[in-house]
């Protein structure tokens, strides 16, 4: 059913759903961007579904845009861009009103989206080696649609450390942030995401959903004015020219005119 992403679930009605590019550290092409929407959009309907995975195959989480789509978004014009902007943003608003418990098992590296993918998530749980960031100012961009899910895990005191200067950060500094919940030995991921899983099998999937509900009307505002502010400010960015001159750079393995 899926190319890029892979969704199973168990005889209990966990769901786990797998970002499955392994081979390019599942990196979000546009491809995936809309299989995942349909995975959320799946889930949401399914009412044997209780919980939902998230997680990723092989070394990394998620690390970031495909670069294909990133050199397609560079001859693209804006109302293309917008249209793929909205796509992953719509995606990320699914993710996040999921009216399911959603646990992240973030078992690698997450980059950019990766951030924003692991900001949607009620607990994530990551493994003690890995590295975060937001990574999108060194490109001449900004973590435009992800930011909203980004600064409400965070906060904006916190994600002042973090949202401009694209530094990479541990799992120890991940938790401080807010990012994570707690992080493990690789080897007690499934563990502790299964101490996270097991206590809903006790609970009504009705009022989880609702109680997942109240805490998003309670929480900072997320809704389509959000997304089509983020979205403008995304293509603001590509049509200017650091963004032409970062991700040119990155691809021709040289310094930005900015770099010292």
């Amino acid at each position: 059913m899926f190319n890029t992403i892979t969704l199973e679930t168990d005889a209990r009605g966990v769901a786990t759903l797998t970002l499955n590019r392994p081979e390019k550290h599942n990196a979000m092409s546009g491809e995936m961007l809309l299989e995942l929407k349909q995975a959320a959009q799946d889930l949401a309907a399914d009412d044997k579904v209780r919980v939902v995975v998230l997680t990723g195959a092989g070394k990394s989480f998620c690390a970031g845009g495909d670069l294909g789509w990133m050199q397609a978004q560079m001859t693209a014009d804006a109302e293309t861009r917008a249209k793929e902007a909205r796509v992953l943003a719509e995606m990320l608003m699914l993710l996040n009103t999921l009216p399911k418990p959603l646990i992240g098992a973030i078992q690698g590296n997450a980059f950019g989206g990766g951030v924003g993918m692991a900001s949607v998530c009620d607990v994530a749980i990551g493994v003690d080696h890995l590295k975060m960031g937001l990574t999108e100012t060194k490109l001449g961009l900004i973590p435009a649609t992800i930011g909203p899910y980004v600064i409400a895990r965070m906060g904006e005191a916190r994600a002042r450390r973090v949202f401009m200067s694209a530094r990479l950060f541990g799992a120890a500094e991940a938790v401080d942030l807010g990012l994570l919940a707690r992080i493990v030995p690789a080897d007690q991921l499934a563990e502790a995401v299964e101490a996270e899983v097991a206590p809903y099998m006790a609970c009504a999937p009705g009022a989880v959903a609702a109680a997942k509900k109240l805490t998003r009307d309670l929480g900072p505002r997320l809704d389509d004015a959000t997304i089509d502010h983020t979205i403008k400010a995304l293509v603001d960015r590509w049509e200017g020219g650091e963004a032409s001159e970062g991700i040119a750079a990155f691809f021709d393995k040289r310094k930005p005119s900015w770099q010292v």
